[in-house]
């Protein structure tokens, strides 16, 4: 008895100094999870992101953007990993989930949706205080619409964070008859378009465009068409002439066409402006503008400068339609 008691005396001992005595086996510690081997751990998170088809992981929208009939969503609940489906919002605007049923979500920002799927998920007693994710996988117009003064106008899909600028080039870039701007209508908002300013030619300021404006699937860009004046008759070079912020003077005008010719008579020169009546004659004494006696006459966008030929017999006789014709003939320049 004194033998065995002496010998736990020992092992006690030795246990407590971190030594074990040859032949004995200490008991072994429980093994934690955080100290098993890395291959050993389940590395597959509970949820999965949604892949696009690059491979890449897709960014969420934008929290206010409105939920509508025909979008696809990714309805999840965080940390049960059976609960997450693929589920097409119907005409009604309704998704039906397992055990729960249709919920009506169309017109709702994702975030408000995740708040009423969550409310029926309790109620129904499914899940107490589920955090629910919303996720939209696919818009019910998956490009983004431009038109107007673009080379190649329509639907391009461009999805993930895009701007302005990103539109535009993809559709070919603007035309030679493009403003500075463009009006934007919001898939989320499309009774409050935003009109904004871009850069249309090298060395233009970017106006709001250098602010990153943001566009989502099923928003719709129309560039603007520019104001265009033209200017023909007796000039070094008939031309049609976009105006840059809607502004332009006679002199102007006549510089971008090069100047007038030694032939021409200055004095006769008349402006062709089209009204709610139809075409209109201004006469423009453009001999005392040149000498600074009257100021210089700003112009209107569609407005005809015609500068006659001396060697006319009576100026009065060229009909708007010729006037009219060659106008439309006349090239596009920019200032």
């Amino acid at each position: 008895m004194h033998k065995a008691w002496f010998l736990s005396l020992i092992f006690g001992l030795s246990v407590s100094l971190g030594q074990v005595p040859q032949g004995a086996q200490a008991p072994k510690a429980p093994v934690s999870p955080a100290s098993k081997a890395p291959e050993e751990l389940d590395q597959t998170p509970l949820i999965q992101p949604s892949k696009d088809v690059t491979g890449a992981s897709n960014t969420q929208p934008r929290q206010d953007v409105v939920i509508s009939s025909g979008d696809l969503l990714t309805i999840s609940v965080y940390d049960a990993p059976d609960f997450r489906y693929d589920v097409r919002v119907n005409s009604s605007g309704s998704v039906t989930l397992p055990m729960v049923g249709a919920i009506h979500v169309a017109g709702m920002t994702v975030a408000d949706a995740e708040e009423q799927i969550g409310r029926q998920l309790q109620q129904k007693g499914i899940f107490n205080q589920p955090q629910v994710s919303v996720f939209e996988k696919e818009f019910t117009t998956q490009g983004i619409s431009v038109l107007g003064e673009v080379q190649k106008p329509g639907i391009y899909p461009l999805m993930g964070t895009r701007t302005l600028l990103d539109a535009i080039s993809a559709s070919g870039g603007v035309t030679p008859k493009s403003s500075n701007s463009a009006t934007i209508r919001h898939r989320d908002q499309p009774d409050q378009p935003q009109t904004v300013k871009f850069a249309s030619r090298p060395g233009d300021a970017p106006g709001e465009a250098s602010r990153m404006v943001v566009l989502q699937p099923g928003d719709t860009v129309v560039v603007e068409k520019a104001g265009i004046v033209y200017v023909v008759g007796d000039v070094k070079e008939p031309a049609g002439i976009i105006m840059e912020n809607d502004r332009i003077t006679v002199l102007q005008a006549i510089a971008m066409a090069h100047g007038i010719n030694n032939t021409a008579k200055v004095s006769a020169s008349k402006l062709i402006r089209t009204t709610p009546d139809g075409p209109h004659e201004v006469p423009i004494h453009l001999n005392k503008i040149l000498s600074a006696q009257l100021p210089d006459m700003p112009l209107q966008p569609g407005d005809v400068l015609f500068i006659p030929n001396s060697r006319a017999k009576e100026v009065g006789r060229r009909s708007l339609d010729v006037i009219l014709s060659a106008a439309a003939t006349a090239m596009i320049y920019r200032p």
